[in-house]
Parts: C-alpha cells; structure tokens; sequence
C-alpha cells in the first residue's frame, strides 16, 4: 500500500502517515516522533501503534503494526530510508526543542479556561 510520511513543524511532537488507497481520500495515523524513533532501534509502542525493526543493513524493514475500532493494518518500509527520512524531520526540529517555537499559554488558557 502506498504510503507518504509527513513532517511539519507546526506539529513537531508528531510524525503523520498517510495511507493511499485506491478509491477516496487517504487514510491518516499520527503518533509521536519519539516513539517512531524508538520503533527504529528496538520493539516499542503498545496498543494501537506498535513498531520493530528486523534485519540490518540495507534490508532491514522497520515493521508497523496500527489497530482501530474499524479493522487493523501490519505494514512495512525499508529501515534506511525511515531513518533518512527521521533525520530531516531532526533538521526542522532538532529532538528536545519540539516545545521551542510553540506558543503555549494561549492554548492552555483555551483548555482550562474555556477562553481563546
């Protein structure tokens, strides 16, 4: 299934996949940049997104399980070129400075407050 991973850094918490299927607009998953780069070095995440890699070098796959309500998905990418890919996002946004350029208050404010 084609797939493109997407980065911005208005989101710089989270990476998002969209899955393109045949028919209609894609489908998208998002789930946190840690744990993407967890899921490239050892088995990590639980429940409804859960990665491992296997194999080295040039043809190691990194494994991508996700599960919902509507159904479940096993899916795999080269390992190399998840990583490559990994690492620009940490060209963006280097990793520990995600909160950097975020304004927070104003959010907070909305959560706890109702205001905004």
């Amino acid at each position: 299934m084609p797939a493109s991973l997407l980065y911005t850094s208005r989101d710089p918490f989270a990476v998002h996949i969209a899955f393109h299927v045949a028919l209609g607009d894609p489908i998208l998953w998002v789930f946190s940049r840690d744990l993407l780069a967890r899921g490239l070095l050892r088995p990590s995440g639980r429940g409804d997104v859960r990665l491992w890699p296997t194999g080295a070098g040039r043809g190691a796959m990194l494994h991508l399980a996700l599960s919902s309500p509507h159904g479940s998905a096993q899916l795999e990418a080269a390992l190399p070129v998840v990583t490559r890919w990994l690492e620009r996002t940490y060209q963006l946004v280097p990793p520990g400075r995600e909160a950097d350029g975020l304004d927070l208050e104003p959010e907070l404010a909305r959560l706890l407050y109702g205001t905004g």
